[in-house]
């Protein structure tokens, strides 16, 4: 039975405008990390990319993952803004192992062959992300197939399979053309690009704004 509360408080908000902002810090940290490792001469420093990429590509999801923790600890009700959050955190690891297995396995991780690494700095935290959001929803849903049909409706997960999808294409695009991370900035750049993370929650606080 509903309280008279929860009928006056209507649908609960998911909370995605607070972590939109979590975006741009990544972005400044990853081109100041470059910059600093291009004037120390390690344009070519593989920990040192590894570092650039993971500001620029992953920066937010570590602040997307101290938002879950601390709603975790505030004993918040579970939303989806949370699920989204440890999803993002958890898929921060998956982007270093492709890197460090691509680096032993002698891939050219400045060529063509190489695209596929700053896709998954840049949105390895968003297939984690959409994981976990597909998970939450299957919490709530009373089967799988229910679950993937809300899955597709909502907004902020349909916007983040659509960069899932797409993304990959213009990485490879641009090393086809000529582009190559020479530089820890490039590098930086390249991931920039390549991290659209910022539309997901985006679509998701416009659709809050809208209810």
């Amino acid at each position: 039975m509903s309280t008279e509360h929860e009928e006056s408080s209507g649908p609960p908000t998911e909370e995605f405008g607070e972590l939109l902002w979590y975006t741009f810090p990544g972005y400044v940290g990853g081109l100041v990390v470059g910059v600093l490792l291009d004037y120390l001469g390690l344009q070519r420093s593989g920990l040192g990319q590894a570092f650039v990429r993971t500001f620029a590509g992953a920066g937010e999801s570590l602040l997307e993952g101290f938002y879950a923790v601390r709603k975790r600890l505030a004993r918040a009700s579970a939303s989806m803004a949370e699920a989204y959050g440890w999803g993002k955190l958890s898929g921060i690891a998956f982007a270093w192992l492709i890197d460090a297995a691509s680096r032993l396995a002698g891939v050219d991780v400045y060529g063509v062959e190489g695209f596929y690494i700053p896709f998954f700095y840049g949105l390895g935290d968003q297939i984690g992300g959409n994981l976990s959001g597909l998970i939450f929803l299957r919490r709530r849903t009373a089967s799988w197939g229910q679950a993937l049909s809300a899955y597709l409706r909502h907004p902020v997960m349909l916007t983040g399979l659509l960069l899932i999808l797409t993304v990959p294409w213009g990485l490879a695009s641009a090393r086809l053309l000529g582009f190559s991370p020479s530089t820890q900035v490039l590098t930086a750049l390249e991931t920039i690009l390549a991290n659209l993370c910022w539309l997901p929650p985006l679509v998701g606080w416009l659709a809050e704004r809208r209810r």
